[in-house]
């Protein structure tokens, strides 16, 4: 495809009417803002940007509110990198993408989305903030290891796995991993599932059979043991308490 031509009239329409792009450098000092978690300045610069957002910045489809989600989409991916490179574990920070892009795509008005964006650019500045005063510093043995557990919970998880994965002997990983992570690798492969396991049964009406299942757990009792041993409860329990509580 070639483009040339239409670029060379969409640059001539620009300059005919005056339109100057938000320039980058400026872009990516507030980027850079939100990576190394200044969330006050965040949400300074937003609420500016906010009063004609849509100034120096180019027209992604003629539609207004689908134009507002493509940006949306734009800045999240751009902002999720960013954070990964700050330290931020690859898929908290991809995923907490997906959730801001799914809302706006069912987002009814631009103002939805904007808000949206503002909220999405305060999250991802309070957890690089909270990552930043963490006196915990992982190793990038131990960060590769976090986001293989994350894109794998749907499969029974072996230590000696990950340490081959990272070229290490299972010994050293596993002290290497409890001394950054103060517990085993174990441990928090199982708590990750848990936790994965309390948000699933909150906000779906899943079987826990099924739930069981796709975190890799041999059977649902299994599940429902492990469950329990962590949070008290099991997790039908659970889903009725969230229930009741949503109420």
């Amino acid at each position: 495809m070639n483009t040339s031509k239409e670029l060379d009239y969409r640059l001539y329409l620009q300059r005919d009417e005056e339109f100057v792009r938000t320039d980058v450098r400026q872009e990516f000092s507030r980027y850079t803002d939100i990576v190394e978690g200044r969330v006050e300045k965040v949400k300074k610069n937003y609420a500016e940007v906010r009063k004609d957002f849509f100034a120096g910045k180019g027209v992604l489809s003629r539609n207004p509110l689908r134009n507002s989600i493509y940006h949306l989409v734009v800045s999240m991916g751009v902002i999720a990198r960013m954070c990964v490179e700050g330290g931020l574990p690859h898929s908290e920070a991809y995923t907490i993408s997906d959730i801001y892009i799914q809302r706006a795509d069912e987002s009814k008005t631009v103002d939805e989305v904007l808000d949206l964006l503002g909220q999405a650019q305060l999250d991802f500045a309070s957890r690089m903030r909270k990552l930043q005063k963490s006196p915990r510093a992982y190793s990038v043995y131990v960060r590769h290891a976090i986001d293989y557990i994350y894109d794998h919970l749907h499969q029974s998880l072996k230590m000696d796995d990950l340490a081959k994965a990272e070229g290490l002997s299972p010994s050293y990983f596993s002290r290497l991993f409890a001394k950054e992570v103060g517990t085993t690798v174990k441990a928090y492969i199982l708590s990750v599932k848990i936790h994965t396991a309390e948000n699933i049964l909150q906000n779906s009406d899943y079987p826990i059979s099924d739930i069981a299942l796709s975190l890799g757990f041999s059977s649902q009792s299994a599940f429902t043991t492990a469950f329990r041993k962590l949070t008290g409860a099991t997790p039908a329990a659970y889903r009725g308490q969230s229930e009741y509580i949503s109420l």
